[in-house]
């Protein structure tokens, strides 16, 4: 596809082997190979300490992530839970991103799974790519705290942008992480996203879920409440599972005999494309099994969500049952949010500690 190039607008890419992304200023160190020959194709990063991964003038857009990293050490098993993940925009010294890093990937639960969608591709084995537009004025800062509980040391990741686009009028790029950990009362819904104060786009949802419960997990709705709304939202789903484009439980059929079979899928703009439940941290010496877990994401790029004032976004926990019907539920969920503004948001919730973000 051939594209004409905007006037003064450069491509650039930071990684291991060229840190500040100048001209010419890749692939110099030297390996047993010689000079050049792939001599820095990671990082280090200690435990409790912070890499940045990008520090970049602007104007300029970053266009692609690219991130892998071991999702478990002799130190245990809940590395893509216990790395942060942040960006600044602007010299802000608040994140417009805060999410673990597997999170933002939609890789939740700390555990790998393959995720094919458009603006978020997970490949075999933990390639973690966003491909996310983020624009920025003046200056990008991207960084990652190793909140684990061992040293990281091998880390690789590019960042590929371009610089001397016109950004004027271009929303700033934000993702939140939030958990409910089984601690709501009964017929309180989970806060995906609230504080929101200008003009956006929201752009998707990523929703992890533990099954506290018996029996289905997901009639819950996802609510967004737009400018003015008050009681009663603008935009409503009719459970969870088709908010994430799914119908009947993500199953093959609805039966009790034979045991159904649950169906993993991925899609561009909506997926489900994790269900476990065997503990495979390999983090105890004990019988396998888990609280159900769940991994859905939905990304509103065909059809955008604005808001002009004001934005929050909420899911309901409710179940169902042959004998009771609809029932309230409080299961573990977390969800990260992803949106654009036009202001840079400030009104942050404090990210709990790693043992607090730790799966079930």
């Amino acid at each position: 596809m051939w594209a004409m190039q905007p006037a003064g607008v450069s491509s650039r890419s930071i990684n291991a082997e060229n840190f500040s992304g100048e001209p010419g200023q890749g692939a110099k160190a030297s390996s047993e190979l010689g000079p050049g020959r792939k001599g820095s194709a990671w990082i280090n990063i200690p435990s409790g300490e912070t890499a940045t991964l990008a520090d970049i003038q602007g104007p300029g857009v970053i266009r692609h992530i690219w991130i892998t990293v071991d999702d478990r050490t002799d130190k245990g098993p809940f590395v893509l839970r216990d790395l942060v993940l942040r960006m600044y925009w602007d010299g802000s010294d608040v994140p417009s991103v805060e999410v673990p890093l597997g999170d933002f990937f939609c890789n939740g639960f700390a555990q790998r799974c393959l995720v094919t969608s458009e603006p978020v591709v997970v490949a075999p084995t933990g390639g973690m790519n966003c491909f996310i537009a983020m624009p920025f004025r003046e200056r990008a800062r991207i960084t990652v705290e190793n909140q684990h509980g061992g040293a990281l040391t091998h880390f690789f990741y590019q960042v590929d942008y371009t610089v001397g686009d016109d950004v004027s009028g271009a929303g700033y790029f934000h993702a939140q992480w939030r958990r409910s950990n089984g601690d709501l009362p009964l017929g309180e819904d989970h806060v995906i996203l609230d504080g929101v104060e200008g003009r956006g786009t929201y752009l998707g949802t990523y929703i992890g879920l533990a099954s506290l419960q018996r029996y289905w997990w997901g009639e819950g709705e996802v609510k967004f409440f737009i400018d003015s709304d008050a009681d009663c939202p603008t935009l409503c789903s009719t459970g969870l599972e088709d908010y994430a484009g799914g119908a009947w439980a993500f199953q093959d059929e609805l039966r009790l005999d034979p045991e159904p079979e649950v169906l993993t899928f991925s899609a561009p703009y909506f997926g489900y494309p994790f269900h476990e439940t065997q503990d495979k941290s390999k983090a105890a010496p004990f019988h396998r099994g888990m609280p159900p877990m769940h991994g859905l994401y939905r990304w509103h790029i065909p059809d955008p969500i604005y808001f002009q004032e004001r934005l929050k976004v909420t899911v309901q926990q409710i179940g169902t049952w042959d004998h009771g019907g609809l029932f309230e539920r409080s299961d573990d969920i977390c969800s990260t949010a992803y949106w654009y503004q036009d202001t840079i948001n400030r009104n942050l919730p404090e990210l709990p500690a790693a043992r607090l973000r730790w799966p079930r």
